[in-house]
């Protein structure tokens, strides 16, 4: 394997296990001292927002820290990367996040086993089309603004504070409808440790699809803006 690609699968997989593990274990916190929705919404926001925001300076020139399965997608369909490079992004990915559940599975318990449930029994109940509505539009707007802030190199070194408060912000949007997962490895990864994959597909379905449909438009239309 080339050291350069050692290198890109390394860097994905420590900023998706650093995203998951930072992102999580804020969420199990809150579970664990009952905070109220409201404020809960806020410490997930900041915690992913900030977390995206370091992780875009410490790794971004290495993978462009994607630490996100829809954005690897979305910047595949936006001629940003290769089809075989997306699937190593992928493989590090999914298993940076898993590993990161694990470990706050170890440490929280039983609480962490609560953490599916922010995602299966969301505010819109299993209503399949409004979950992919939500998790698509939220992670359109998301990946909109890594492919013209990071991808096409609109913002310079101020790229990863406009990811970080975008991604903020659709959370704060969104996470009483869904929890705003945003990223198929973030739904995955405690779902999978907390034993309820209920909602996958549409989480899956929204987030590929948000993603996808952003690289595709500013690939195609917005390229030469």
């Amino acid at each position: 394997m080339p050291r350069n690609l050692f290198q890109v699968i390394l860097a994905e997989f420590l900023a998706t296990f650093t995203l998951v593990f930072i992102g999580v274990s804020a969420v199990a916190y809150l579970l664990r001292s009952q905070t109220s929705t409201d404020a809960g919404i806020v410490v997930a926001a900041l915690a992913h927002g900030f977390a995206v925001i370091a992780l875009a300076y410490a790794f971004g020139h290495v993978s462009g820290a994607h630490a996100n399965p829809a954005v690897s997608f979305g910047m595949t369909l936006g001629g940003k990367l290769s089809p075989v490079t997306m699937l190593i992004y992928w493989a590090a990915q999914f298993i940076g996040g898993i590993a990161a559940a694990a470990v706050v599975l170890y440490l929280f318990g039983n609480d962490a086993t609560l953490l599916a449930k922010q995602h299966a029994a969301t505010a819109l109940g299993n209503d399949f089309l409004k979950i992919v509505l939500v998790e698509g539009l939220l992670t359109f707007f998301f990946v909109s603004t890594i492919y013209q802030a990071a991808g096409m190199g609109r913002a310079g070194n101020l790229a990863g504070v406009l990811i970080g408060m975008t991604l903020a912000g659709c959370i704060l949007a969104g996470g009483s409808l869904t929890g705003a997962a945003l990223n198929p490895a973030r739904y995955l990864a405690p779902s999978l440790v907390g034993g309820d994959l209920s909602n996958l597909v549409p989480f899956f379905v929204g987030t590929l699809g948000g993603g996808g449909l952003a690289g595709l438009l500013h690939g195609a239309l917005f390229k030469g803006a």
